[in-house]
């Protein structure tokens, strides 16, 4: 399973119905159905996007579809970032390339954009 970040940012359909429904988000989100996709975490953000989600999928094409999906449902644009787990970035390769840093899950910012228009 890879794990993708997508941001969001809400269109104008999209803050009306938070204003009417706070709660829409995240029925939005769990009410999706992609086969072995779902929801590791969805978070509301100050700045340049209004919510962040954290994804789990098989792969591009489920993320894909989950992405369009929530787009569409919720009332947002969404950016997804496939997410690499640091500690797999020197992993074959030249050793003094390997980091020395522990394996943890961190995201890079490898974009795959899913474009809605």
């Amino acid at each position: 399973m890879a794990t993708y970040i997508l941001l969001m940012r809400m269109t104008q359909k999209g803050r009306r119905k938070m204003l009417s429904d706070p709660e829409s988000m995240l029925a939005s989100a769990h009410g999706i159905s992609v086969p072995n996709t779902g929801v590791l975490g969805l978070y509301a953000v100050l700045g340049e996007y209004d919510f962040v989600g954290i994804v789990s999928a098989p792969g591009n094409e489920e993320v894909a579809q989950f992405s369009m999906h929530l787009g569409v449902s919720a009332g947002v644009h969404i950016t997804t970032l496939p997410a690499i787990p640091i500690g797999r970035l020197g992993e074959g390769g030249d050793p003094l390339t390997h980091s020395a840093v522990a394996p943890e899950e961190t995201e890079i910012e490898t974009e795959f954009v899913v474009d809605r228009h």
